[in-house]
């Protein structure tokens, strides 16, 4: 005997499909914000990709600006007579605005110069660059040369960085020097660049003025030189104001605190004293995070 069919009344079924009818629409809706949503993680995905290229190849191209910059930089330091040298040379990133040299004029005379572009990062790295093919040491003429006064010297540089008219209000601070390896007196002549420091053999610490204002502002500025006489023990500071700034508690130079960090080390050898700033840098304010370019040039008297 068969069992009856069930039917579903009318009335009910479409109940149902009034029910239905909404979360098939919610059904479809989700499905096109999931596509909508895939799409926009496909372009995502492929933006990151483009973005990390160019990140890597700007990586590639700021780490081969760095060993550019390096290449400009002394291979070795002239060591003539008594007279010593020893750099530090940290950048606070890939490429420095601070440029520093140390050269070889004639068989009595080594000339050592220091630069800070304003700010750091390639557009100041790029003004140093100019700014050491513009310094002009030594005049030479028919079988004979005449060494420029530092002051001179630092003019003429000022000249030819004014003279460029930059479309930016770019400037310089710069030292230049001459010392002279036999009667070992260091004559020099500044631009708004920090007072090198005369550390000596006793211990006692003082700076060493001249008078000069910022390079790259005023035409036709003077440069004054100042001189003074070194004996055995005499160390000579030169250094950008990065220095004085890594050893603030802001971002702002603390000459004190730079000038305690080194009459501490006095007693050290020069390497080991620049070896125990460097490692003094790390810890406090970290390798990875400098606040900003530094560099020390120091000329020692044996």
């Amino acid at each position: 005997m068969q069992e009856p069919q069930t039917q579903i009344p009318e009335a009910i079924s479409e109940g149902v499909a009034e029910l239905v009818a909404p979360v098939e629409r919610q059904v479809e809706l989700l499905q096109g914000q999931i596509h909508e949503l895939h799409s926009e993680i496909d372009q995502l995905r492929r933006r990151d990709e483009t973005l990390k290229f160019y990140m890597h190849r700007l990586d590639e191209e700021l780490r081969l600006a760095a060993r550019l910059q390096q290449d400009f930089l002394p291979k070795t330091l002239p060591q003539v007579g008594r007279v010593h040298f020893h750099t530090l040379f940290r950048p606070a990133g890939y490429v420095s605005g601070d440029l520093y040299d140390v050269m070889r004029l004639d068989e009595r005379h080594v000339g050592v110069f220091m630069a800070d572009a304003v700010g750091h990062g390639m557009p100041a790295a790029l003004l140093t660059m100019f700014i050491k093919r513009a310094l002009v040491t030594k005049e030479i003429g028919a079988g004979a040369y005449r060494l420029l006064r530092p002051g001179e010297a630092m003019a003429r540089l000022n000249d030819s960085l004014v003279e460029q008219d930059l479309s930016q209000a770019t400037f310089a601070t710069a030292v230049y020097g001459t010392v002279n390896t036999e009667t070992l007196e260091l004559t020099f002549a500044r631009g708004g660049h920090p007072s090198p420091l005369l550390l000596g053999k006793d211990g006692e610490l003082r700076s060493v003025e001249a008078e000069g204002s910022l390079l790259g502002i005023f035409p036709g500025e003077q440069y004054g030189d100042a001189s003074v006489k070194l004996s055995a023990g005499d160390r000579v500071f030169i250094y950008t104001d990065g220095l004085e700034i890594a050893f603030s508690r802001d971002q702002t130079a603390d000459v004190r605190q730079w000038r305690e960090e080194i009459q501490r080390r006095a007693g050290m050898g020069t390497a080991e004293m620049l070896k125990d700033l460097g490692e003094h840098l790390d810890r406090e304010t970290g390798s990875l995070l400098p606040k900003d370019d530094l560099t020390m040039i120091v000329v020692e008297v044996k």
